[in-house]
């Protein structure tokens, strides 16, 4: 998808991405479309830009992950897969999603 922006840092790709993508993104996806190596790197990436976009007038905006078994919502400290539902220890856990949006937008 991003061949033709090869000058951009892998998280300026992942900013654009999310930006602009019509769906909110899991970790998987993202690590799919701009090739990169692992879902835990996409994750060190997205804990980074979700700081630095509190100085812009943008925000990492975090679809929660949800246990598909019992309905558990976690909420997360920063972003990451939680392994096992703490409530009924399910590991089919449905990961959580990213977009990017600016401040006033949802």
């Amino acid at each position: 998808m991003f061949t033709d922006f090869d000058f951009l840092t892998t998280r300026e790709k992942i900013v654009i991405l999310l930006k602009y993508s019509d769906s909110p993104l899991t970790a998987k996806e993202i690590k799919e479309r701009l090739g990169i190596e692992s879902e835990k790197l996409v994750y060190e990436h997205l804990l980074h830009i979700a700081k630095s976009l509190k100085r812009k007038d943008m925000k990492l905006i975090v679809y929660l992950p949800k246990c598909r078994r019992c309905g558990y919502t976690f909420n997360l400290e920063k972003p990451k897969k939680p392994s096992k539902c703490p409530s009924c220890k399910s590991e089919d856990i449905e990961p959580p999603r990213f977009l990017i949006r600016g401040r006033d937008r949802k």
